[in-house]
């Protein structure tokens, strides 16, 4: 005899973004506050719009930018958030209208899961999500905390004379609750239900409104993380901020022989710096699937990227035989190796024209041309760009800046669809290598071969302002598993080690 199916229920995430922003001194919500080139949102948003285990995703917004929302989600193409409405005055009264939006078209006897999730921890990494909708399948109720690193105290005010401690707590018992906070639609409902008839119900999160007036119904824990913090201070921005300017996302999956050649048949690439290595790996790729390639070098076509009127020529002429220029890679590049002091003018003058300004100048010549076609500038930084290192100084400093030019052109450029991302290799075999190190022992670096397939991936992908490592997979860590935080912080510990 056959066990019927039965189906999951759907998974709806709905994004609380009722906040005003008062806390952090700012005139709109903090929700729309830009970090790393996108509002807060917009990050969160883009979480969960990737999560595989959310169907759909439902927006609170505080009253009166609404409309903002709505433009963020039409430009950024999240096609998961089905609905953006007004939220509440308190943050009861926010779920309650969420609820109640749950609530529409569900046929009688059906239920579904739901992660309510603040709008202002952009960081939420796809593990928790995971691990919260598997929880549901068990449980109804399912909270995210972590263990406090820090001491908890519990003190009383004593009129002018300030506070005192009366109480200090087993730290080892305590949690720190982050969002999101999921459950059976029914449950929490049911729970809100229950709260109504209490004249003094007031609650600062969901799982106390179940915890208090559902008392039998258990409320698992899921590990949340560190990073998954709330913009709540002034300080939050700040280093929210440089988390994401940090943090690198995983290379795009690669697509298969056919999926390259149809995305890149009829499509015409410039590369800067393509005489050889990563360069003109990638020009050999995209030729061999049906693209025009214009592989410009010093020592192939005579192209200086550090000559403005090269950097024309080139372009005008690629875009004059194929009327068209969709993606512009600059892969150029000087590696000196010194002491600062001890380096000649000549030699810092050659890093900053070839490092710094060449991508600048391809960056703004390029841009009418890319505006056309909504293609996609690709730049490449050092996995030293974190930090910088003795006799370094320059390499290092300019690799940096291309990040930073990266956030700023794809925020910048946002508006005409123009990608612009960043290729983050770790150390790779190219002559450039070669001619500063020397010999270096087999299998120890990346071939350029594979930072050109994942270059092409992020091409051809519809991510914008990213920084992508590319490293030799771990045999001993499943990156699978990791979030996108965890594979970014092993990768600055890593890069203290290389250059």
């Amino acid at each position: 005899m056959s066990v019927p199916h039965v189906a999951k229920p759907r998974t709806t995430a709905v994004v609380l973004a009722g906040g005003t922003g008062q806390r952090v001194g700012l005139s709109i919500p903090k929700q729309l506050l830009k970090i790393a080139g996108k509002a807060v949102i917009e990050h969160t948003l883009s979480i969960f719009e990737n999560a595989e285990g959310i169907d759909d995703v439902i927006v609170l917004m505080a009253p009166g930018f609404v409309p903002d929302v709505e433009k963020i989600v039409a430009k950024a193409g999240l096609t998961k958030v089905i609905k953006v409405i007004e939220g509440g005055s308190t943050r009861n009264e926010t779920t309650e209208r969420a609820i109640s939006a749950l609530g529409e078209g569900l046929a009688e006897g059906e239920d579904r899961n739901v992660l309510f999730h603040d709008a202002v921890r952009p960081l939420l990494s796809q593990r928790v999500i995971k691990d919260c909708v598997d929880a549901l399948d068990r449980y109804q109720a399912v909270d995210v905390a972590i263990p406090s690193a820090d001491t908890i105290i519990v003190t009383r005010t004593h009129g002018e004379d300030g506070e005192f401690i009366t109480d200090v707590p087993d730290r080892s018992r305590l949690r720190r609750g982050q969002t999101p906070q999921a459950f059976k639609l029914s449950t929490i409902r049911k729970a809100y239900e229950v709260a109504a008839g209490d004249p003094n119900f007031q609650a600062t999160d969901d799982c106390s409104v179940v915890l208090r007036y559902l008392p039998d119904v258990p409320i698992y824990v899921v590990a949340g993380d560190e990073y998954n913090m709330k913009v709540t201070q002034p300080v939050d921005v700040f280093i929210t901020d440089k988390l994401f300017q940090l943090a690198s996302t995983a290379a795009p999956r690669p697509a298969d022989e056919a999926a390259y050649r149809e995305l890149l048949s009829g499509k015409t690439l410039v590369v800067f710096g393509g005489s050889y290595g990563i360069g003109a790996d990638i020009a050999a790729l995209a030729e061999q699937y049906g693209a025009s390639v214009y592989a410009l070098g010093r020592s192939t076509t005579g192209t200086h990227v550090e000559n403005p009127e090269h950097i024309d020529d080139a372009l005008s002429k690629a875009y004059a035989e194929t009327g068209r220029i969709d993606y512009v890679i600059n892969t150029a590049g000087v590696l000196r190796i010194g002491k600062l002091a001890e380096t000649d003018n000549t030699t810092i003058q050659e890093a900053l024209n070839v490092n710094y300004l060449a991508p600048v100048q391809i960056a703004r010549a390029s841009y009418k041309y890319l505006a056309e076609t909504q293609g996609q500038l690709l730049l490449y930084t050092s996995s030293s760009y974190t930090r910088g290192r003795a006799e370094y100084s320059l390499y290092s400093s300019t690799k940096a800046a291309m990040v930073n030019l990266t956030q700023a052109l794809a925020d910048e450029w946002a508006g005409e669809g123009v990608r612009v991302n960043c290729v983050n290799p770790e150390r790779t075999a190219t002559p450039m290598r070669t001619k500063a190190f020397g010999s270096e022992p087999e299998g120890s670096l990346l071939s350029s071969e594979a930072v050109a397939r994942t270059s092409l991936d992020v091409l051809l992908s519809a991510m914008t302002g990213h920084v992508i490592d590319v490293r030799q997979q771990d045999p001993t860590r499943d990156v699978t598993e990791a979030s996108g935080f965890e594979q970014a912080l092993a990768s600055v510990l890593d890069r203290q080690e290389d250059v």
